[in-house]
């Protein structure tokens, strides 16, 4: 009969448990690594979530709770009961934060935007971004294009070379998807020089129906052993220099990614290409056209002969 009494007042303390509301206003909790069911209790109660201490514990171990706590804040909703709270730990969902890398970023501006995120654990400085390819499972010396820009979901403390990686692994497949899809004699000898010529594309232009005749005529060029001669590369060559202006002594300097001066394709991408630049690289336009210029409203003026594309110059530009 003693142990009858038991089962029923352990049963409606359970049913207590299920049904009692214990979050009077919506409340945040951080379980950090290291945490304790017991710490979490401490935790609740410090933020006048009123949990009975000893049927929280007991309820929780039989949830292997103490093993499986998953770090992360946990957003608890006005009238949550205790039952609520351990079904939400027990599934791990803590709240997400968001980043955004737009098409076009550079890395500076990624790594910027990075650094500024209070939400992410910050490990890299400025000095460690070599070391940072490595722990990404790169085998390229340079950061710059390699991360798919995108919005990207987290959790608190997430560290900024995991987020990296998401990027970077996301661009990998991405590049090697549409790789293998390739239009026969593109001029790209594999998928890094795709996403360098991806990338001049995305800076050259946001037309998303221009895409592929920019690409066609950088396809061309480089067929025909021309000077790709596209501004956005030499502007990435002048870094901190560039002050929105390209003078005529800008285009005679020699840099990496000066295309006015070096054959073929800079060393390396010069921003983050998206998805449909890639498309564009690697299935240009089959036009005749080898030049371009801008008309001053985001599109451009396509030709096929110098004389026509000096013409254009004349009245979209002089």
């Amino acid at each position: 009969m003693v142990l009858g009494l038991v089962s029923i007042w352990a049963g409606m303390h359970y049913q207590l448990i299920l049904k009692k509301p214990v979050v009077m206003t919506e409340t945040v909790i951080e379980i950090k690594k290291g945490d304790t069911l017991e710490s979490v209790v401490k935790n609740l109660r410090a933020q006048q979530v009123t949990v009975n201490r000893l049927w929280f514990r007991l309820f929780a171990y039989r949830k292997n709770l103490d093993h499986l706590l998953k770090v992360g804040e946990y957003v608890l909703a006005k009238g949550s009961t205790a039952a609520d709270i351990l079904q939400q730990l027990t599934d791990g969902k803590t709240r997400k934060y968001s980043i955004t890398f737009p098409e076009g970023w550079s890395f500076k501006q990624v790594f910027n935007t990075i650094k500024n995120n209070p939400n992410l654990q910050h490990t890299l400085t400025d000095n460690q971004l070599e070391d940072l390819m490595a722990q990404i499972g790169s085998d390229k010396n340079h950061p710059e294009g390699l991360f798919f820009p995108d919005t990207y979901f987290f959790e608190k403390n997430t560290s900024d070379v995991d987020l990296l990686k998401r990027a970077h692994d996301r661009m990998q497949a991405v590049l090697n998807e549409e790789w293998q899809k390739r239009d026969d004699g593109v001029p790209l000898e594999n998928p890094y020089e795709a996403l360098i010529l991806a990338s001049i594309v995305e800076k050259e232009t946001g037309a998303g129906e221009e895409r592929r005749k920019i690409a066609g005529v950088f396809a061309r060029r480089l067929k025909k052993g021309m000077l790709l001669q596209t501004d956005p590369t030499v502007i990435y060559g002048m870094g901190d220099d560039y002050h929105g202006d390209i003078r005529h002594k800008d285009l005679r300097e020699h840099t990496p990614y000066n295309t006015y001066i070096i054959e073929g394709l800079p060393p390396t991408p010069i921003a983050m290409p998206g998805k449909q630049a890639i498309v564009a690289a690697l299935h240009p336009d089959h036009g005749d056209a080898l030049f371009f210029v801008a008309r001053g409203n985001g599109r451009h003026a396509f030709s096929s002969t110098l004389a026509e594309h000096e013409k254009y110059v004349d009245q979209y530009q002089r």
